[in-house]
């Protein structure tokens, strides 16, 4: 008896030890997937405001604060944008960075803030002074809430913004494709304020939000675009790479241009959990527990047809700063299809921020990619 005893007590022991790690697993893998747009990503520290002055902002010395560039500076209530450090006026304590505008609210002493990619608030009317149309897109979930910025060429952008921001960041290059007379079709899709809510509530990093992207290319080709270009950043760059080998419409589409772009889903969401405070041990049952809730369990792109399948020029901004889409697969593609990639390598920028680290450069780099498309 005394055996039976302990043999059943050891049992459920195992029972109940197994049990908590899979529903930590199952926490793990909702931590990861719910990222909510607009929900600041883990490597978005909290900055504070020490002082402000005509032209300049004095914040918290840190990593993030240091980095170089034009950045969103966004608080509760606030957002401004920020320009380079100022090194002559910064101490060791704190950094000044040249202030370039507060577009909402007031810097006060004391905000907490965050830099965030995202240069503008509003809408491409009210944040850049561009004449738009407020667009609902027919999705496989429901209604697609978009901004439709209308321009001369036949050929469109779609652009698909990815984790920790909303379709406010594509307006960072919208007055650029303006400019270069390209209608602009910016996305909300699934998940997204406005739009429908995903199935169980999570992200899949891609790999069903691919489809409200393609519906958006059927609705492009409906009203007009005779060929499109995919512009997606992070998940938005996976999304526009499903679209390319899977669409009905992939022979419309004429150009890629990725930023970030998330290959390899297995990497991102266990360094989404482990940014936010996962145990390592508990990481590989957060990725299974994905899979099980999700029916995430397609390889990483570039162990696809992907590589043989991509038919179209494609230019990558990427670098070796970015810690939830890892480079390596961006130049691994670029590597094995030369004939089509082009990788723009951008150091000092985390992820999905590459125009942030050099605003000029990447422009220019993307006029060159653009100008033979058009």
């Amino acid at each position: 008896m005394r055996l039976a005893t302990a043999t059943a007590a050891a049992v459920s022991t195992i029972i109940g030890v197994g049990a908590a790690a899979v529903a930590a697993g199952r926490y793990a893998g909702d931590t990861a997937l719910t990222v909510p747009a607009g929900r600041p990503l883990p490597a978005d520290r909290r900055l504070t405001v020490h002082a402000t002055a005509a032209g300049e902002v004095t914040l918290t010395r840190s990593f993030s604060a240091l980095r170089p560039g034009t950045w969103g500076l966004d608080g509760p209530d606030v957002h401004a944008v920020v320009g380079p450090v100022i090194e002559q006026a910064s101490s060791p304590d704190t950094v000044v960075r040249r202030l370039e505008r507060v577009t909402v609210g007031a810097l006060e002493p004391g905000d907490k803030v965050r830099l965030t990619p995202e240069l503008h608030r509003g809408d491409p009317g009210t944040a850049l002074g561009l004449h738009h149309i407020e667009v609902e897109i027919p999705g496989e979930l429901g209604a697609l809430p978009a901004w439709y910025v209308p321009a001369a060429r036949d050929t469109w952008v779609i652009a698909v913004h990815g984790l920790g921001t909303t379709r406010a960041h594509p307006l960072n290059v919208m007055e650029f494709l303006h400019a270069q007379q390209l209608p602009v079709l910016d996305l909300a899709y699934r998940g997204d304020a406005g739009a429908p809510r995903p199935p169980e509530g999570l992200g899949h990093l891609g790999a069903s939000e691919w489809r409200d992207l393609d519906a958006a290319l059927r609705y492009a080709v409906r009203h007009g675009a005779e060929n499109v270009i995919v512009f997606g950043w992070s998940t938005g760059g996976a999304m526009a790479l499903h679209a390319c080998v899977n669409s009905a419409l992939r022979d419309r589409v004429r150009g890629l241009v990725l930023d970030s772009p998330v290959m390899d889903w297995k990497v991102t969401l266990r360094a989404l959990a482990a940014a936010r405070g996962v145990p390592g041990a508990v990481l590989p049952l957060a990725v299974r527990a994905a899979q099980g809730q999700t029916g995430l369990r397609g390889a990483p792109l570039l162990d696809t047809s992907l590589p043989m399948s991509l038919h179209v020029p494609t230019l990558i901004h990427h670098g070796p700063g970015d810690t939830l889409a890892p480079w390596g697969p961006s130049r691994e593609l670029a590597v094995r299809r030369p004939d089509l990639v082009t990788l723009h390598e951008v150091p000092d920028a985390p992820h999905g921020a590459m125009y942030n680290a050099d605003p000029a450069a990447y422009e220019e780099t993307l006029r060159r990619f653009l100008t033979p498309l058009l």
